[in-house]
């Protein structure tokens, strides 16, 4: 399933945590098996042959009957879960995870919890090869996954600007004004390799003239390092705010001059696999995320008050 999802013995082996030459031999010993090539391994990017298609489908449905075997056993007594993998965006590395783990280490106490942290897309595209069992991310547009996830919306940010300290006038409505003086400073954007950078870039296509940019970049740090030195001026959510306390001194917070741009924090499991657990987990985070996240940052930045809710 590796290979073919991959395609490509070496991804597959960095995938797996396992060597090119073992995967390689365990593919061979499958084919010698079942007496067909599964792979078309001259072709670059690999090829599934027919006899492969036809694997890869029925494998899809082995792993998720067994999935739901350990699904079915551990929920016969949610305590003797053996372990628990749990996906979580960087932006809850410090204030949020430690007191969800600390909660959950409590309610399952015989669990090994396995912690993964990234990009939304990353843990979604995890979630979705079956590596995590539980993710905490932006949800990747409307409905993203809907036919086998279960989806729990926790949180709903609006984006807001960052500028130096004192180079924009903050008395001015916002709009066009505001626009015109952050369009003097260049925009440092965030990578547009990442889902969240993407949306800002369609945003901004959509409601703004092209806004040229000279630094695109995956660090809220580096990016708000840049603006506290007056090198430009972003668009990022609160939650890259609170990571970035440090240069609250060097920097101003103002309102989108444009349509409001939101995005979504939600938990995301497969349906039917951990029975009632994510909804609790679910609820479990959003006290969390309401002491942790929305309170600080409402009180840092009161009129954020009708774009940073807990859902």
């Amino acid at each position: 399933m590796a290979a073919a999802d991959e395609r490509s013995i070496s991804a597959a082996a960095r995938r797996l945590g396992t060597s090119a030459s073992t995967v390689s031999q365990q593919l061979s010993n499958l084919e010698n098996a079942i007496g067909a090539p599964l792979l078309d391994r001259s072709a670059r990017p690999l090829r599934l042959t027919r006899a492969g298609e036809i694997m890869h489908r029925r494998a899809q449905t082995i792993l998720s009957e067994a999935a739901l075997a350990r699904a079915e056993l551990a929920m016969a007594d949610l305590a003797r879960l053996r372990s628990v993998r749990l996906g979580m965006i960087e932006d809850f590395e410090a204030d949020v995870t430690p007191q969800l783990l600390m909660h959950m280490a409590g309610q399952l106490t015989s669990c090994q919890f396995l912690l993964e942290t990234g990009a939304s897309h990353m843990l979604h595209d995890q979630l979705d090869a079956q590596h995590l069992d539980i993710v905490v991310a932006a949800q990747l547009g409307e409905g993203a996954g809907s036919d086998w996830a279960e989806v729990h919306p926790l949180m709903r940010e609006g984006f807001v600007v960052a500028a130096p300290k004192g180079q924009i006038d903050a008395s001015i409505d916002k709009g066009a004004d505001m626009l015109e003086q952050l369009l003097r400073l260049p925009l440092v954007q965030y990578t547009t390799r990442h889902y969240m950078g993407r949306l800002i870039t369609s945003h901004l296509a959509r409601h703004a003239a092209p806004i040229p940019h000279r630094f695109e970049m995956d660090s809220y740090h580096a990016i708000l390092a840049l603006v506290g030195q007056g090198s430009g001026w972003t668009i990022l959510p609160p939650l890259a705010l609170m990571r970035g306390r440090r240069f609250e001194g060097q920097i101003d917070v103002m309102p989108l001059p444009l349509a409001p741009l939101t995005r979504t924090i939600a938990l995301t499991a497969r349906k039917g696999i951990l029975g009632a657990m994510p909804a609790e987990v679910a609820a479990t985070l959003k006290p969390i995320l309401q002491d942790a996240i929305v309170a600080p940052a409402l009180a840092r930045y009161p009129f954020m008050a009708d774009a940073l809710t807990v859902l």
